[in-house]
């Protein structure tokens, strides 16, 4: 199967996911606006999704699969089976010694990280306490999920670990309708969706489950021992655990700083949702197919193939995010007012949403690249230097964060997180670079060049027909209306930006057939 095709089938299903995950955030607009519960679920359920990013999707995407691929490669399927139950039964053990202790301490958590401005509020502290001691187990439903995603992609089995998290917002969306179906309260809303983010936990584990099955695969649990192989793994997960967390650990930041002003948290958390549609279809796809591929051609002594592999997924990249970007800057009200305003959500909040989300556009090539950077360092079991870059990014952002709040509010945490998440890829790309991981290529850097005046075109266009429709677009114009506008106006900025990348020389038919037909080159020792 050639790279793109393994890019489509985990974009695919990741696309599904986020697809429901946006019709979960309408009916959360509607139900909970950005009033004071929509700000303690969100503060709640932000904790163990950190720790899901720390201890589950980065620790194992990146220290996990190089060393079961190489297990398989050295000692068959049976190797890496008794790999997968050791570090299954370390893994468990940690996790429920993690879970017992984070219950017990949860009201030191919230009241000194998770969310500080709420201590002063009682009432608030409290219901944020109990929903997080709720939702927490969810942490080691992901992690173990995680780890079976692991085996999954490293056997070419993309689609049940890809598909996996629409069951969250399958649960979570059945729990608003009941909810909004029965006119409940804002604080039992916040409630049937803390007891839906435990069960889609358990759900997820149990079809990832039977994915493992599905792909000839059994996992016992033994006896937590530190074998050699676990030892490395931990070796490699503690550093990882922190850079693929980098994107949740700036979010937790920012949630922090911005719990001191109500309906801050809200905020970012939907226009988090709708860059998180690009970032996971596109940059969740490249990492999880790339991390398996480069370690098997860095295994095999493939060095060119590996480098070819890194530069065509930065193509890809590429090719996608910078419209990307340029429409989310223009269009972010436009698109803020058709998914959200209606309900608890006024207009007032399109605009602190709509400021928030342009941001987030600037920053999304920059989201995505850091997916197609780490594989290149940890493909080649090197951790640590993403940490290092991580923990540069984090203080920026802390700083920057710190900075810019008290004047201009929520918008100025995501200047922030913008600004981390560039300062990230540049020293992972130049790095690389230097190390003559990634080879530099001129054709490549001019059609990227050629990319960005394919989507300054793209966005003249925007800006004229945004101003011409604009009865159309406005909160007044009945949502029918908006929804048909808007979604006319992408399907013309998506012609006119393809049409003139190919024009000029962005993009041609030979580029996507590089990434269609991709062929191992030959082996190149170094």
């Amino acid at each position: 199967m050639s790279l793109v095709r393994k890019f489509a089938t985990v974009g695919g299903a990741t696309l599904g996911s986020r697809i429901f995950g946006f019709a979960r955030e309408t009916l959360m607009a509607a139900a909970l606006g950005t009033g004071p519960m929509a700000d303690v679920f969100y503060a709640a359920f932000r904790f163990p999704n950190l720790f899901r990013r720390l201890f589950a999707e980065g620790a194992f995407n990146a220290a996990f699969v190089p060393l079961f691929a190489k297990e398989i490669e050295a000692n068959g399927t049976d190797g890496a089976k008794r790999f997968s139950e050791e570090v299954f039964g370390v893994l468990f053990s940690v996790l429920l010694l993690i879970t017992i202790v984070m219950e017990l301490c949860m009201p030191l958590l919230v009241r000194f990280v998770i969310a500080p401005g709420f201590a002063d509020d009682a009432e608030k502290f409290s219901i944020t306490v109990r929903m997080a001691a709720v939702m927490f187990p969810y942490l080691m439903c992901m992690s173990l999920t995680a780890m079976m995603s692991g085996m999954l992609n490293s056997l070419h089995h993309f689609f049940a670990a890809a598909i996996a998290p629409v069951f969250l917002n399958v649960v979570m969306i059945g729990a608003l309708f009941y909810a909004l179906y029965t006119g409940a309260e804002p604080l039992q809303t916040a409630w049937y969706l803390s007891w839906g983010v435990l069960v889609a936990g358990i759900l997820q584990l149990v079809v990832v489950y039977l994915g493992v099955l599905h792909a000839g695969m059994s996992i016992g649990l033994r006896f937590p021992r530190i074998t050699p192989n676990v030892k490395r793994l931990l070796i490699l997960a503690v550093p990882a655990a922190v850079t693929g967390g980098i994107t949740q650990i700036n979010q937790m930041i920012g949630q922090a700083i911005a719990s001191s002003k109500e309906g801050a948290i809200a905020a970012l958390q939907y226009a988090d949702r709708i860059y998180q549609l690009p970032l996971g279809v596109v940059g969740v796809a490249v990492g999880v197919v790339l991390l398996p591929e480069l370690a098997r051609a860095l295994k095999g002594g493939n060095l060119r193939e590996a480098a070819n592999l890194q530069n065509r997924s930065m193509e890809f990249v590429l090719f996608l995010t910078i419209p990307a970007a340029f429409a989310l800057w223009i269009l972010s009200d436009e698109i803020i007012r058709v998914l959200y305003e209606r309900g608890a959500f006024h207009q007032e909040n399109t605009a602190i949403v709509g400021s928030i989300l342009a941001v987030y556009g600037v920053g999304l090539p920059a989201f995505v690249l850091i997916k197609a950077l780490q594989p290149g360092f940890y493909a080649r079991e090197d951790t640590r230097t993403p940490m290092r870059f991580s923990a540069v990014a984090v203080g920026v952002n802390c700083a920057t964060a710190l900075t810019l709040f008290p004047f201009i509010g929520a918008p100025g945490i995501a200047v922030a997180e913008a600004t981390a998440g560039w300062i990230s890829t540049v020293l992972l790309f130049t790095t690389l670079l230097r190390r003559g991981h990634l080879i530099w290529e001129w054709a490549l850097a001019r059609r990227a060049a050629l990319l960005v005046v394919s989507a300054a075109v793209m966005g003249a266009v925007i800006m004229y027909l945004q101003h011409r429709w604009e009865p159309w677009l406005a909160s007044s114009a009945h949502l029918a209306t908006k929804v048909g506008t808007l979604g006319l106006l992408i399907v013309i900025a998506m012609a006119v930006y393809f049409a003139t990348a190919f024009l000029i020389g962005g993009a041609n038919l030979g580029m996507i057939r590089r990434n269609l037909n991709r062929k191992p080159t030959a082996k190149v020792d170094g």
